[in-house]
Order: structure tokens, then C-alpha cells, then sequence
């Protein structure tokens, strides 16, 4: 969707800026001077736009949230996308039910890389930060978890894994993963 409007708007930016990021935190820097609501209907206008691509779960996503809940973790989700998108993906995957706790975009006053979002969703949880193990593939994700003082597992699908070298494990995607991933 971000590409979208970037490219209807012929703005020369890598999409990647907008990844783990609240577009609404992101727009005044990409676009300056433009309304940030405005801006934002008009994202998510582009929801059902046939060039956009169908949305793939990371290889081994779901599986992993079923491995988590089966061993009795709880189970949160914190994203930079509004909450109806986010629940909308996870039904489609077939986890909503398995997720506890949904921090979104409009649930925080500053998205990542803020640890606001993880630290919302560790307090829900009831669960201490340093007990939390977040999965992220934004470079933005990964500094909120660290500077939540929770584990990261870098999965490397938007960015190479050099890049994610902030995160406390590094994987292709989540079809190796073990739970839990650290002992």
C-alpha cells in the first residue's frame, strides 16, 4: 500500500521506511507538508487495489504461533498497522483466536522504534519485559524491543540478516524456530 502511494504521488523513497513504523510517524518526513490524515484514507483506500500483492505469512508464522500457544505461552501481537488490518490477517491465517493481546497503531502516541508498543503489550500480558521474546523484521522493531529490555529474533524477509544484527538471533524466517528459542 505504501508503495502505491509513493509512486501516485512520484516520490523517489525505499518503501522500507514505512516498515515496523506507524505511518502516521513516517509521513511527515516522507511527505512534508501534506495532511497526515488525508494521507492516511488515502493509504488505506489502496487496500483492495488490484496491483497490490497478495499478503504471505512469513514461512513458518503460523506454525510458530501454534507451537507457542500449544506450550502454553501467552501470546501478543504489537504492530505498526491499524487493528482492523491486523485482525483481519490473522483470521486469515487462522491464529486470531490464539493471539491474547493486540497493541496497534492507534493504541500508542509514538510507534516504533519506541518501546511504548512492546512495553503496552508486556503490561497486558502481565508478563515482565525480560521474560518477553519479540519476533520482529523491522529495524525499527528491533530497537523498540531492545530498548524494552525484551529478546529479539531478527527474521531476516524485509532486510538482509547483516542488517538486523541488533537483534539477539538472526533467522531466514520461522520455519527453523524452537520454542522457546533461548534457554
Amino acid at each position: 500500500m505504501w508503495q502505491l502511494l509513493l509512486d501516485k504521488h512520484d516520490v523517489k523513497q525505499d518503501v522500507r521506511v514505512f516498515m515496523g513504523r506507524r505511518g502516521r510517524d513516517v509521513i511527515p518526513e516522507v511527505f512534508p507538508g501534506h495532511d497526515i490524515e488525508e494521507l492516511i484514507r488515502e493509504v488505506y483506500s489502496y487496500n483492495d487495489h488490484p496491483e497490490l500483492p497478495a499478503i504471505v505469512p512469513v514461512p513458518g508464522a503460523a506454525e510458530l504461533v501454534r507451537k507457542v500457544a500449544a506450550y502454553g505461552s501467552p501470546i501478543g501481537l504489537v504492530t505498526s498497522a491499524g487493528r482492523a488490518w491486523a485482525e483481519q490477517r490473522l483470521a486469515q491465517v487462522g491464529v486470531r483466536e490464539l493471539i491474547r493481546v493486540i497493541v496497534a497503531a492507534e493504541d500508542v502516541a509514538v510507534g516504533k522504534p519506541d518501546p511504548a508498543g512492546f512495553l503496552l503489550g508486556a503490561e497486558r500480558l502481565g508478563a515482565d519485559p525480560a521474560d518477553c521474546v519479540v519476533f520482529e523484521d523491522s529495524l525499527a522493531g528491533i530497537a523498540a524491543a531492545k530498548a524494552a529490555g525484551m529478546r529479539c529474533v531478527g527474521v531476516a524477509t524485509s532486510h538482509a540478516g547483516d542488517e538486523l544484527a541488533q537483534a539477539d538471533l538472526v533467522v531466514a524466517d520461522l520455519t527453523a524456530v524452537d520454542w522457546p528459542p533461548f534457554t
